[in-house]
């Protein structure tokens, strides 16, 4: 006895699955989702995709671009940090969403182009359609009569037309039935426009050309970043980057052996309209070797103009000030001294720093605060605070409170150096409990409360953030965007047009004449075929006479 139940869909009497129509198998499906992948309305989606994918790398700091200011961030908005962090927006080009977006893309580009590659390339080899049995019908034609027999004027057209730069088809004038051809029907099929597919098919290989190139930046090349500051110098080692984003597939050695000096800082400053006190125009003047031991070279490194050694490009991307601050401890030992960065928080630069002594004895001592370089006063919402006037050093101050105590130096390495640990730390305070505050100007020294010790504030000095990168696919992304542009042009500029001619005698003996009906047809829309075919009229009927009579 069969189990086949009738009233089961799906069963057969050898109990095999049946397909309800509609249905897709495995082979089905995989067919449709491919061509929907490949499909040029996908791959336009991706791009738009890959966009807006790509708005947040232009919007929050980067830590592959600068590290700072992505720390800087993090501190300004801890509600939004973390959910930051889980979406990968402080490093959007290495999140693995962002790389499916891009693979996606070059898979459907790579199958939207081999298939319309292969319909182009049988295009090119095509002869030019047959005329239609009804000129007249098409929306632009014209009509005229002449004495000349249907041959002359159809050589006259193939001649007329080629000098157009259209590829010519001539009818044998045989009744073969076919749709094109009527009893003693000769005609003459031309087009021309090609290149515009071919300018279509070249931007999108084109883009396809940049995504392999910006992938090879970000596989092979690197990118860093570091601060120097004014009369200091860099060599060019991983050790020495403030930070350092090599690519997945990067090796060390590839790195070029250079180094270089900062020298000299050159800037110009805004002086009038709203916009004053803020820096116009700065310059870093550097020498550099290309490898130990070489000759020494000059540049002015300027903000778009990079230093290139090599495959290596390095930038000037940013400037601020250093002062020079001595912290002596309870003991008169020195605990700390030298340049600290101090990073602008507006366009005056405003700058924010912090110094940690973690040698000083008994205690450690901490300092925190704002550097002014032309110190003011001005109303706010808060009263009256201290704000810069202007962004050049022309009365610097630094206001800094203080700490003692543990400030969570134990592992440094775990620390970013702009920013202090307090808490741990207690804030010295004075003798009636209020803030205790250091406001100093170059070559003030103050005496710390409690025989902590002294802070100086001996000079003011500049630094560069320079940013060094490598990115071998750069040439190649290059390539891919002059290619776009060109098969931009190409697809927007090239028409692909057809124009039908055909001569046929009509009447007989003295009263026999040539109704020749020349229509044209412009495949892109918004031509002026009109026109065209009003030039092409002129030329067939333009007897070699006329040319000897006009000459």
């Amino acid at each position: 006895m069969s189990d086949h139940d009738p009233a089961r869909p799906g069963t057969t009497p050898d109990d095999e699955p049946t397909r309800r129509p509609g249905e897709l198998g495995v082979r089905e499906l995989g067919r449709w989702t491919w061509r929907q992948l490949t499909s040029m309305r996908t791959a336009l989606v991706l791009l738009l995709l890959l966009a807006l994918a790509a708005v947040p790398g232009s919007v929050v700091p980067q830590e592959d671009i600068d590290a700072l200011k992505a720390s800087q961030w993090r501190e300004s908005h801890p509600t939004l940090a973390p959910i930051y962090e889980k979406l990968g927006l402080f490093n959007v080009y290495e999140t693995p969403w962002f790389a499916a977006i891009y693979l996606l893309l070059m898979v459907s580009l790579v199958g939207c182009i081999i298939p319309r590659t292969g319909v182009y390339w049988r295009a090119l080899r095509a002869r030019p359609p047959r005329a239609p049995r009804n000129l007249t019908r098409l929306a632009d034609h014209t009509t005229y009569e002449t004495d000349q027999a249907p041959d002359v004027v159809l050589a006259r057209a193939v001649e007329v037309l080629r000098g157009r730069r259209y590829r010519v088809e001539v009818s044998t004038g045989s009744t073969d039935g076919g749709a094109g051809s009527t009893d003693g029907d000769r005609w003459v099929s031309a087009e021309r426009g090609y290149l515009r597919e071919a300018g279509n098919l070249l931007f999108h290989l084109s883009i396809l050309v940049v995504l392999v190139g910006f992938a090879m930046g970000s596989l092979f090349g690197y990118k860093g970043g570091t601060i120097v500051v004014v009369g200091k110098g860099f060599s060019n080692n991983v050790t020495l980057y403030d930070d350092f984003v090599p690519g997945s597939l990067f090796r060390q050695e590839w790195m070029e052996p250079f180094a270089f000096d900062v020298t000299d800082f050159d800037i110009e400053w805004l002086t009038d309209g709203p916009a004053a006190g803020q820096a116009r125009k700065f310059v870093s003047h550097l020498t550099y070797t290309e490898e130990p031991g070489g000759p020494e070279r000059e540049y002015d490194l300027r903000v778009n103009h990079p230093l290139t050694i090599g495959d290596t490009d390095v930038f000037l991307i940013g400037h601020g000030y250093a002062p020079v601050i001595t912290v002596r401890d309870g003991n008169g030992d020195v605990a700390w001294t030298g340049p600290t960065i101090f990073l602008p928080t507006d366009g005056t630069f405003r700058s924010f720093g912090v110094v940690k002594a973690s040698d000083a004895r008994p205690e450690q001592i901490g300092l925190q605060g704002e550097l002014y370089p032309t110190f003011g006063f001005q109303a706010g919402e808060d009263g009256i605070g201290p704000y810069s006037a202007f962004g050049d050093a022309l009365d610097p101050l630094v206001s800094l409170t203080v700490w003692k105590g543990d400030l969570g130096m134990d592992d440094p390495g775990s620390q970013s150096v702009y920013v202090l640990d307090t808490s741990k730390a207690e804030q010295v305070t004075k003798e009636d409990g209020s803030m205790f505050r250091l406001d100093l100007r170059p070559g003030d020294q103050v005496e710390l409360p409690d025989g902590l010790g002294t802070v100086e504030f001996e000079r003011l000095e500049r630094w560069n953030r320079i940013q060094i990168s490598q990115t071998p696919g750069k040439l190649v992304a290059l390539t891919g965007v002059s290619l776009a542009l060109l098969g931009l042009i190409g697809s927007l500029y090239v028409r692909p047009r057809r124009v039908w001619v055909r001569a046929r005698r009509t009447g007989s003996g003295d009263d026999a004449r040539t109704v020749v009906e020349i229509a044209g047809l412009d495949r892109s829309g918004g031509g002026d075929v009109p026109a065209e075919l009003a030039e092409v009229q002129a030329g067939i009927m333009e007897t070699p006479a006329s040319k000897e009579q006009d000459a």
